[in-house]
């Protein structure tokens, strides 16, 4: 992979709807959070995954871990940082840190997703264009 664009960060502030009553984020809501940073980060390196999808590949997660470290709660802006773990085959791996406004460490993460035939649902290799994006 010669591109230097292995990772990108956004930032997010936790809306009350994502809390629970004491006002911490709810467990199920990082995975969103993790969505949000793969869904700016294919976009930023110039691919469309909803063109993905029109052109008739989908990218299912098969395997996602999450380690929590600390709370994030209400009105808090977070960050998601969001890297290329290796170059993509079948599957592309992302790992994320999610940091505080101190730049503390909330949450780790990984997930694994496929690349799929949307006609025959069976994995196939990644995109050459997406390669050829990594490669400049």
């Amino acid at each position: 992979m010669k591109n230097n664009f292995k990772y990108d960060e956004i930032q997010i502030r936790v809306r009350y709807g994502e809390t629970d009553q004491m006002g911490v984020v709810y467990h199920g809501n990082y995975t969103l959070y993790l969505e949000m940073g793969r869904i700016e980060w294919l976009r930023k390196l110039g691919v469309s995954y909803k063109k993905m999808e029109a052109s008739g590949i989908m990218l299912p997660v098969i395997s996602m871990s999450l380690n929590f470290k600390k709370s994030a709660c209400y009105d808090d802006v977070i960050n998601v940082k969001t890297q290329l773990k290796n170059t993509p085959t079948a599957k592309i791996e992302f790992e994320y840190e999610i940091t505080d406004e101190d730049g503390k460490i909330i949450t780790t993460a990984t997930t694994v997703l496929a690349f799929i035939d949307m006609k025959t649902n069976r994995p196939v290799r990644a995109p050459q264009y997406i390669l050829d994006l990594l490669e400049n």
